[in-house]
């Protein structure tokens, strides 16, 4: 184990995680994710970059972008 980062080792160690509550709210798909793609490290609040897994930033930034696009326009009065 000595050739793989401590940092990659510790970025998969679910004991030090959560659900993302971000996608938990926005995605209805979020039960059928797989588990590790569900998890933000506990040290981190709600965001993509802290993710377990690339699929589960992946995921999470497409709901950023759905939420961002589906907003009203500001328009200046």
């Amino acid at each position: 184990m000595e050739h793989i980062d401590t940092a990659v080792i510790h970025r998969f160690d679910t004991r030090s995680s959560r659900p993302c509550e971000f996608c938990r709210e926005l995605d209805p798909h979020f039960p059928e994710r797989r588990p590790l793609d569900q998890m933000v490290a506990t040290s981190r609040r709600a965001v993509a970059s802290a993710h377990l897994t690339e699929d589960g930033y992946v995921r999470h930034r497409m709901l950023e972008l759905i939420q961002k696009t589906s907003r009203e326009p500001v328009t200046a009065a």
